[in-house]
């Protein structure tokens, strides 16, 4: 489905609540109270601003006694879109945000991934995938990098371990390109990045990759991915101790001309590899 009939489907998606909402006689407050979200997200999701997800969908069904009409939708929609199910919701998230903080503790985040490290990760990923379906995840990714390019970027600011640094994805000389990109993105203040460096030690969510997004008239959200899977959290409590957790790890990162310093030099560890090899 290309992109602008996607966005039709979502409208429709809203039209279609915001009838049978009305037919049922709820404000958007009062549909929202029902199914634990805010009027202010009703609004959203009948303007097809912001997508709900699928327990909302189907709370939707419940209340309005649409058997099942908004989940069916919903996964339809879902299905025929660039990003695996428990991503698509941060994807489109990430498009709305006004500032984004991220923490990477072993892969390069995909909003500064190059097309050569994009498809490393990916074929790690699918070892048996078809160049066909890689291009379609490169695609996708790709499309995603563009948000920091535009005119009304979010504010990025990204914090890396130095592991993410190190690890040769897709090979030194793939990796040497990555870190120059990213150094580039730094140098032309695109983005704010920081490296907590080895000698940092342990930290508070070793391992953990996290993705903190505020938006203009929104409540601010988490996302974290583990195996195949992924969580969009907005709850005010997790979304605080996650905020601290940010804030730790950035107080113990190097200052981002030293992190700058740091994936120059690693950039050129993985130059001189390649030329050896």
């Amino acid at each position: 489905m290309a992109n602008g009939s996607r966005q039709a489907a979502w409208e429709f998606f809203g039209a279609e609540l915001k009838r049978r909402r009305e037919e049922a006689g709820f404000t958007q407050v009062e549909l929202g109270a029902r199914v634990f979200v805010s009027g202010g997200y009703i609004g959203q999701f009948e303007q097809a601003i912001r997508k709900p997800q699928l327990d909302v969908a189907q709370r939707i069904d419940e209340v309005l006694q649409t058997d099942g009409f908004f989940e069916r939708l919903w996964r339809k929609l879902i299905k025929d879109q660039r990003y695996t199910e428990y991503f698509a919701h941060a994807a489109e998230l990430e498009r709305l945000a006004t500032e984004i903080c991220e923490y990477a503790p072993m892969v390069i985040p995909g909003l500064l991934q190059t097309r050569e490290y994009a498809r490393a990760v990916f074929l790690a990923s699918n070892p048996l995938a078809t160049d066909e379906y890689l291009e379609e995840l490169i695609k996708g990714r790709m499309d995603r990098t563009q948000l920091l390019k535009d005119a009304t970027r979010p504010v990025y600011w990204a914090v890396l371990h130095e592991s993410a640094l190190r690890v040769p994805v897709g090979g030194p000389a793939v990796m040497a390109h990555q870190l120059d990109h990213i150094a580039a993105l730094a140098r032309e203040r695109k983005v704010l990045l920081q490296v907590l460096p080895f000698a940092a030690g342990a930290h508070s969510e070793m391992g953990k990759m996290m993705k903190l997004m505020e938006f203009e008239d929104a409540p601010p959200t988490v996302y974290t991915e583990g195996v195949r899977s992924g969580s969009l959290l907005d709850e005010p409590a997790v979304v605080k101790r996650t905020q601290a957790s940010y804030d730790r790890i950035r107080a113990a990162a190097l200052s981002p001309e030293a992190s700058l310093a740091l994936i120059e030099s690693a950039a050129e560890d993985h130059r001189r590899c390649a030329s050896t090899t």
